[in-house]
C-alpha cells in the first residue's frame, strides 16, 4: 500500500495546489488585464480568467461539447489511476509513474473546476444547458511575452487584444509536466505487457 501511496501524494498535492490557487484568485482578484498581479516584472503575472472549454479555449462546438469534454477527463483520470496502480505493480520506472501521477493530478483539478464551478461559482456560461459539467476553469498563471491588439486589417483577429502564450494554471503545468516526463522516460512496450 506504501508504494502505491506515495505517487498518488503527488496527485493529492496537485490538487490540492490548484484548487487553493483557484479559489484564492476567485476570491481575491477581479477579472481581466486590468487586474492583473505582476509577480516578475511584466513577464510573469496573475490574470485571472475563464476557460469555458479545454486547452487553448477550444471548443467542441456544438450544446453538449462540454459535457463531452467533462466525462472524457473523468474517463481518462479513472483509466490514469488504474493504469498508475498497474505500473507500480510490473515495475515501471519510477519517473513514468510519477509522471502520470502528475498528469492524474492535473486532469482532476481542472474536472473538478467543469463538474462543480458551475453551479458552487457560478461560473457557467449563460448559454450553457445545464450549470453542473459546464462550469469554466479559472487560469491565471500568464507568461507575457507579447500582449497587445492585433491591427485591425488582419482577418479573424484584427481588433482583439491576444496573449502571445495562454494564461493556464497548476492543473496544466502539472499535465504538461507529467506529459514530459513521461515520453522522456524509457519503458519498453514489452516490459508493459508482462
Amino acid at each position: 500500500m506504501k508504494q502505491f501511496l506515495k505517487y498518488f501524494s503527488i496527485t493529492f498535492l496537485i490538487i490540492l495546489a490548484d484548487q487553493a490557487s483557484k479559489l484564492w484568485v476567485y476570491a481575491n482578484m477581479e477579472m481581466g488585464i486590468d487586474e492583473q498581479i505582476k509577480l516578475l516584472g511584466n513577464i510573469f503575472k496573475l490574470t485571472y480568467t475563464l476557460n469555458p472549454g479545454m486547452a487553448f479555449s477550444i471548443h467542441l462546438g456544438f450544446k453538449y461539447g462540454k459535457l463531452l469534454i467533462t466525462m472524457f477527463r473523468l474517463s481518462a483520470s479513472l483509466y490514469i489511476c488504474w493504469y498508475i496502480i498497474q505500473s507500480v505493480r510490473k515495475s515501471a520506472p519510477a519517473a513514468w509513474i510519477w509522471g502520470w501521477a502528475l498528469v492524474l493530478g492535473g486532469a482532476i483539478g481542472n474536472s473538478i473546476d467543469s463538474i462543480f464551478y458551475g453551479v458552487y461559482l457560478n461560473n457557467a456560461p449563460a448559454d450553457a444547458p445545464m450549470k453542473w459539467f459546464y462550469g469554466q476553469v479559472i487560469d491565471m498563471l500568464h507568461i507575457d511575452l507579447w500582449s497587445g491588439v492585433l491591427p485591425s486589417w488582419l482577418p479573424i483577429w484584427g481588433h482583439y487584444y491576444i496573449y502571445c502564450l495562454p494564461i493556464f494554471n497548476i492543473a496544466d503545468v502539472a499535465v504538461s509536466v507529467g506529459l514530459i516526463m513521461v515520453s522522456c522516460t524509457f519503458y519498453p512496450k514489452t516490459a508493459a505487457k508482462h
